[in-house]
């Protein structure tokens, strides 16, 4: 008979490093995403990704989630949260965490860069998003329907569907 010791812990080393500016990185239009930690890595329990918006972009107009919660951290520049019906401009260091069902948009209205970090848990594989994001916003014309497709596989749910893509 095999003895199995369930007393004695596993250990493996399987920490995963990301100096500044590491990880895999997506472009569009001057925003960048760079995810840091990915859903393969943590067993789709988080994903942690850093955002760069240019001046005057929209990240997302009001949306809520059903499965996960966000949380976001302004690393440069002001961000401009919509939580509900308030408005937030959030300085460098400042923290918003988002539980599932808040409504909650995001923005850079100023004429500064913006970096933050975006962390969801869990990860419903977030990076099918953020790949799915770049191809469908760089078509012109941006499609709607497959971006309220793509916005819906991944967990969110626009207020207005009229007034859902991120652009001015």
């Amino acid at each position: 008979m095999k003895k199995i010791d369930y007393l004695e812990d596993q250990l493996a080393n399987k920490a995963t490093i990301h100096h500044p500016g590491e990880g895999e990185r997506l472009e569009m239009g001057g925003a960048s995403f760079v995810f840091k930690v990915t859903s393969e890595m943590s067993n789709s329990q988080l994903g942690i990704y850093e955002i760069t918006l240019p001046p005057h972009t929209i990240g997302a107009r009001l949306h809520y989630h059903r499965f996960m919660d966000e949380t976001f951290i302004v690393g440069k520049g002001v961000l401009t949260v919509y939580a509900g019906e308030d408005t937030h401009h959030l300085q460098p260091g400042s923290v918003v965490y988002v539980p599932r069902f808040t409504l909650h948009g995001f923005a850079n209205d100023t004429n500064e860069q913006v970096v933050l970090t975006l962390i969801f848990n869990p990860a419903e594989k977030r990076e099918g998003f953020f790949r799915g994001l770049v191809d469908i916003l760089s078509e012109q014309p941006i499609d709607p329907a497959k971006y309220l497709k793509l916005y819906n596989k991944y967990d969110s749910f626009p207020v207005d569907v009229n007034n859902m893509l991120p652009v001015k």
